[in-house]
């Protein structure tokens, strides 16, 4: 298996799916050693964004047995990692890069995820959706997703819940199976205005694979009652400038996405016909900090904000009526 069995070394031999972090699923990740000294320890990392200490920050080792083969449970990313360490070597609970072999580390084997699980898809607009069994973690929420939440009805509309389950809320995310690059997206959404002001439902670009490419449609006064409802938003968001609140009003509403290079336009419009100067609700161009295609999707999420003084009480639902897209 190693070509110098007395020097120190480590590799992985079960490799779980790649996939989105997640604090709700955990898969087995198992190697072997050659070279350890008694008191060695492996510590595992899983990738998502940055690399993350596994499988809990409180547990972050793991013992090698007799047989110098080592296993233990890990949460999902994109690619794993596994370090072979002495006794000087300290965790971090996360880290923007690994650590090279030296001093504490002795050795370090890196793979990408296996091939993902596959996921269920529904069909809405002519386009092929796939649904997410769970979401990443967003603006605070940390809500599973189920399957079950998303849907079409008979006459073609896309069905969106939050539902709670033991205590938990469990939410709905879509994404678009392909990336569809510049262009206009549409969607027409039936009344968003009822929401409890602790539901979020989101229209969002996100790149699994690059850079996050991420712009965002929010629904959401976060959990605050007197905040507007709405807002446009561009990365990083803590940038005032690349945010714009506005209120969404009662009755269906046509958001739009145009996306083009350096630059991409939000634009909010009153029922589902041509728009007309009279009925735009909001818009807004950002012309900094606008990623270019990569292997982003649309997603579509709605779910709940992590909001303890004003949390969300009766779940929520949202129709949308369609979906287009004009490159």
């Amino acid at each position: 298996m190693f070509r110098h069995p007395e020097e120190p070394a480590i590799e992985i031999s079960r490799i779980p799916p790649a996939g989105e972090g997640s604090e709700d699923i955990l898969d087995p990740l198992e190697g072997r050693v050659a070279g350890a000294k008694p008191g060695e320890r492996i510590v595992l990392f899983s990738r998502s964004g940055k690399w993350w200490v596994q499988p809990f920050s409180t547990h972050p080792f793991t013992e090698i047995q007799p047989d110098a083969t080592w296993k233990n449970l890990t949460h999902p990313g994109s690619a794993y990692a596994a370090l072979l360490v002495d006794s000087r070597y300290v965790p971090s609970a996360t880290m923007s890069s690994l650590p090279i072999k030296g001093g504490p580390v002795l050795a370090a084997a890196t793979m990408l995820g296996g091939p993902r699980r596959p996921k269920e898809t529904l069909q809405f607009s002519g386009y092929q959706w796939q649904i997410q069994p769970t979401s990443r973690t967003s603006q605070g929420s940390k809500n599973l997703s189920d399957p079950a939440n998303a849907w079409t009805d008979q006459s073609g509309c896309l069905h969106l819940r939050i539902v709670k389950h033991l205590e938990r809320w469990v939410s709905s995310v879509i994404e678009l199976s392909r990336s569809l690059g510049y262009g206009s997206y549409r969607f027409v959404v039936r009344d968003v205005a009822h929401l409890e002001p602790a539901a979020v439902f989101a229209l969002y670009t996100w790149d699994e694979d690059g850079p996050p490419r991420e712009m965002d449609l929010e629904i959401s006064r976060w959990g605050e009652p007197a905040d507007k409802n709405a807002q446009y938003v561009i990365q990083p968001y803590v940038v005032p400038a690349n945010s714009v609140r506005f209120t969404a009003p009662a009755g269906t509403l046509t958001y739009t996405i145009e996306w083009q290079p350096g630059k991409v336009r939000f634009k909010t419009v009153r029922g589902s016909s041509p728009e007309t100067k009279s009925n735009i609700v909001a818009e807004h161009v950002f012309t900094s900090g606008i990623p270019s295609p990569g292997n982003e999707r649309i997603h579509l999420n709605l779910y709940a904000f992590d909001n303890r003084n004003n949390p969300l009480r009766q779940g929520a639902e949202v129709i949308v009526e369609k979906f287009e897209f004009l490159p």
